[in-house]
């Protein structure tokens, strides 16, 4: 199939909405986490699982990729909002902590079949733009982030824990919607070639060295990005703040994110994904740093440029996976959701458990100090894959 020239901006954009629409529910989590510890009792460990078992479905990601890439999945992408929508806003009336559980486990379920074919979506209405419709759709996620905890917050304010089921009807209208757009835009390509496994064995082998040095740079710096989207609630809560404090400190970290993940995906389209890269992984350590010793007003603008900075990195990696030459698209993106989420299970459940034992200040100061060590990971990739200009 030839690549459109043209980049088609109202295609792009309606997809990122959907990308706002579906990740404003799943960002409900976080800013509620300390009530959900006063009213079920649990520790930051039994917290990091539930974010856990958010991300456990994301271990099919490559295999959902090779879905996409033969069948016509479109419908789960437009179911996945709804499913999504529910599944989140009864959060605050279960009861017991295993229906939290596996409603977390659902919504992963939901997230990845929304997740993993998208971005290939992008890649095909993106023409020779690539880096820019990824910053547009990554800006749907972020800016839902940024605007999610804002909601669940008022939600709980107005209605209570037990309350934020009636945000159930925006999400399904959304997804009503959703079915009208791209019920005629086919996200599939019609691979008709029987030796279609064997081609993905084969890409896979030929880029694995390209995606050890991904998953070494995504899971040093989820240490750092896990504190501050699963945690900073709390982490405020700990030091004294409010419910409110938390929520608007996670929508400020997520609105710079917004603004980083549009900014880096387009200059990386000028500059070079590589050189965009390194500078993100160069600064954020020491932007976490500055972070975890400041108090008081003086964290607001620290946690504005940590949000641009850490969350900037996501589209440029993905821009680096959609440039590659392939037949199969969706299961390499397949491969970074899987990493990308694996990375975050695993950080979500060790900052979980070293906070129970030394506190979430001194365990941001180790998360930042692990940053530092995806530096190695990003210097051999530009060594191995940046091309002389």
């Amino acid at each position: 199939m030839e690549k459109p020239k043209k980049f088609q901006l109202s295609n792009v954009i309606f997809i990122s909405i959907a990308h706002f629409v579906h990740d404003t529910y799943t960002a409900f989590l976080a800013p509620i986490v300390p009530l959900l510890k006063s009213k079920l009792g649990i520790n930051n460990t039994m917290v990091s699982l539930l974010f856990v078992a958010q991300q456990i479905p994301n271990l099919l990601n490559p295999f959902i990729g090779i879905i996409a890439d033969n069948l016509k999945i479109r419908y789960l992408v437009i179911l996945a909002p709804a499913l999504t929508t529910i599944c989140m806003s009864l959060l605050g009336v279960s009861p017991y902590y295993i229906v939290i559980v596996i409603l977390l486990f659902v919504v992963g379920l939901s997230s990845a079949m929304f997740h993993v074919p998208t971005p290939v979506l992008i890649k095909k209405i993106s023409g020779d733009r690539i880096g820019k419709g990824m910053s547009f759709y990554m800006l749907g996620g972020e800016a839902a982030r940024t605007v999610g905890p804002l909601i669940i917050v008022a939600a709980v304010d107005v209605w209570g824990l037990e309350g934020t089921f009636k945000l159930i009807p925006f999400g399904l209208l959304a997804s009503f919607i959703l079915y009208f757009r791209l019920r005629n835009i086919n996200i599939s390509n019609d691979i008709k070639d029987k030796k279609t496994y064997a081609g993905i064995k084969q890409t896979f082998k030929e880029h694995l060295p390209f995606f050890i040095l991904i998953t070494g740079i995504m899971f040093f710096r989820g240490f750092m990005k896990t504190s501050i989207t699963s945690f900073l609630p709390t982490y405020l809560d700990e030091k004294g703040g409010s419910l409110w404090l938390g929520g608007a400190s996670l929508s400020i970290f997520e609105f710079a994110g917004a603004i980083g993940a549009y900014l880096a995906g387009t200059f990386s389209d000028k500059i070079g994904r590589l050189r965009m890269l390194t500078i993100i992984i160069l600064i954020s350590p020491f932007l976490m740093l500055g972070f975890t010793y400041s108090e008081g007003a003086l964290m607001f603008p620290i946690l504005l440029a940590l949000g641009f900075f850490i969350i900037s990195s996501t589209p440029v990696i993905l821009a680096l996976v959609m440039d590659f030459d392939s037949e199969h698209q969706a299961f390499l993106s397949g491969v970074f959701m899987f990493i990308s989420f694996v990375s975050a299970s695993i950080t979500n459940l060790v900052v979980g458990i070293v906070s129970d034992y030394i506190g979430l200040v001194d365990t941001y100061k180790i998360s930042s100090i692990l940053a530092f060590l995806a530096i190695p990971f990003v210097l051999i990739l530009r060594r191995k894959y940046m091309h002389p200009n």
